[in-house]
């Protein structure tokens, strides 16, 4: 029988910080470019109509989503011509339809409907469009409501999220190995300490995102958090499931003792798996899949494939850490094989849901290649296909037998799927922040023809887009420029270019002309139909510069 070969402990602990390091270089590099989260409902319909004219001033405006929404205090508003409130009392939130009253003896000229709202999957949604009474008039400005997103409260949604998978795995890797293949002669000491580890990040992360919901909702700062604010989270289907998870997590912790002592009995072990299972379901619930086509079903398979990766990932660090560096070869001989049926039965669990889940949101083949969702997917299904390969070639030397007798070999397999299942996991958590694909399509197949307009980002300015009518040929464009607390930028230099890179045609400059200190318009000839991309370079002082770009579909 050939003895494991047991390195300096020096060199292990050395290994192990190597291994970290790139883990954590990995997740880096995948969360700091992050974009901001898009919205996951979109604006269907409005009544008025975006840029319509109409004789005489409505009694209320009607907005309409493609899921249901709910409100956020205060971020509703209809402006008048003259800058002042025309909305009057508070808005009503029916599913996918909101009803702002607005006073219907108002003057002629163009009303500003800004809003702000939250998305059946909890996500923020905010925009603008414009209506005319009798004729047209120079837009208002709505100084009193800021509906653009803060990118550090947007980051931190994303690094919280992350950090709650991390903890999860941790927890669940441990707990699992403890209970069924942990060797009797080794101590549980090191796995206590990881598994107490994971339920502490992961029950940190469980209130951070509730905090952090808070200005994710409103727009604000990570530390623009009112009690009102958090009363309204906490009120939510989001803040009841964070809670029933760290209800779970709490009477979790009870039964977790003893499992870290020592074996446990079997009914400890059906009321752990129980409480674990229950947990999974808070994800899903507070997310994309609640407010899925099929949500009974998107949620079932969501918590299925959370718990896959929960079991396969917190099973390659309890190998990577303890079991290949402390059991011996008679014990690895008794435990890889079944680890191995494990694993696969994860796997086949994550590949069965990913599948399902990938029809629910993705709902169409040109949605995977059209969509950033659908991108995304794409790029996590190729990473996943990495894995599988490597995972396959842990699976050939259990078979062969010889993982037992060179336990390095194997290491170094599991610290490989690590690796690469850190990038996934930091994907999906970019995925549960980006527009699924079927939205996304949705968004664009249903665009209200005849207008675009959007809200662009940066860091000294924000720029309001008006594009009418979005069509082949002339094309008026209106530009508003705001400071970063929506008051009016004053501009210095306006410059715009629209390009059609799959048209192969270059940009064009477009000529403006400033009608205020904040508003330019200028007239574009677009020729041909596709995603033209325009981009917007505004300076605001002799030093201060920017650019922004956005793709508008042409039809």
């Amino acid at each position: 029988m050939t003895a494991a070969v047991r390195r300096p402990p020096g060199v292990v602990a050395a290994r192990s910080g190597t291994v970290a390091g790139l883990l954590l270089l990995l997740v880096t590099l995948l969360l700091a470019p992050a974009t901001p989260a898009s919205a996951h409902a979109v604006l269907v319909s409005s009544s008025p109509a975006a840029s319509a004219v109409v004789p005489e001033a409505p009694a209320q405006v009607v907005i309409t989503f493609s899921e249901g929404v709910r409100k956020v205090p205060g971020k509703v508003r209809v402006i008048a011509p003259d800058g002042s409130r025309a909305d009057r009392g508070e808005p009503t939130f029916q599913g996918a339809e909101v009803t702002i009253p607005v006073d219907p003896s108002g003057a002629r000229g163009t009303y500003l409907v800004s809003y702000r709202v939250i998305s059946a999957d909890s996500h923020p949604v905010s925009g603008a469009f414009t209506y005319s009474v009798g004729a047209p008039s120079e837009p208002p400005t709505d100084t009193g409501s800021d509906n653009r997103a803060n990118p550090v409260t947007e980051t931190a949604v994303k690094v919280a999220k992350y950090v709650g998978y991390v903890g999860l795995l941790l927890l669940v890797g441990p707990a699992l190995v403890l209970a069924a293949l942990w060797p009797r002669r080794l101590s549980r000491r090191g796995p206590a300490r990881l598994a107490w580890t994971g339920l502490g990040v992961l029950a940190a992360a469980t209130v951070a995102e509730l905090w952090i919901q808070v200005p994710y909702t409103n727009g604000g700062g990570l530390f623009d958090v009112t009690g009102a604010g958090l009363g309204d989270v906490l009120g939510s289907a989001y803040g009841t499931t964070h809670l029933v998870r760290l209800g779970l997590l709490a009477a979790a912790a009870f039964l977790l003792r003893p499992l870290f002592a020592g074996p446990v009995g079997r009914t400890d072990g059906i009321i752990l798996a129980v409480l674990g299972g229950a947990a999974l379901f808070t994800w899903p619930l507070a997310g994309h899949a609640a407010a899925s086509p099929a949500p009974a079903v998107s949620v079932v398979v969501d918590a299925v494939h959370l718990g896959g990766m929960a079991v396969w990932l917190g099973g390659l660090v309890m190998l990577a850490v303890f079991l290949l560096r402390r059991a011996d070869e008679r014990e690895l001989d008794a435990i890889l094989p079944i680890w191995s049926r494990w694993a696969a039965l994860a796997v086949a669990a994550l590949l069965l849901a990913g599948t399902v889940q990938g029809l629910i949101e993705v709902a169409s083949p040109t949605a995977l290649i059209d969509t950033t969702y659908g991108r995304l997917l794409l790029a996590k299904i190729v990473l996943f296909a990495l894995v599988i390969g490597v995972a396959a070639y842990s699976r050939a030397l259990v078979r062969r037998r010889v993982a037992a007798g060179r336990p390095g070999s194997m290491r170094r397999a599991v610290v490989a799927e690590l690796a690469i299942t850190a990038v996934v996991l930091g994907l999906s958590a970019t995925l549960v922040q980006t527009t699924p694909a079927r939205t996304a399509a949705a968004d664009v197949a249903g665009a209200p023809a005849g207008y675009f307009s959007t809200t662009l980002s940066s860091p000294i300015y924000s720029l309001q887009v008006e594009l009418d009518p979005a069509e082949t040929g002339n094309n008026s464009l209106h530009l508003y420029a705001y400071t970063t607390d929506n008051r009016p930028q004053p501009v210095q230099e306006w410059k715009v270019t629209a390009a059609l890179p799959s048209a192969g045609i270059e940009p064009i400059t477009v000529p403006l002309l400033p009608l205020s200190d904040n508003h330019a318009t200028g007239e574009v000839n677009l020729p041909a139909r596709g995603d033209w991309q325009l981009r917007f370079t505004v300076r605001t002082s002799d030093i201060d510069q920017a650019t922004v770009t956005a793709t508008v579909p042409i039809k």
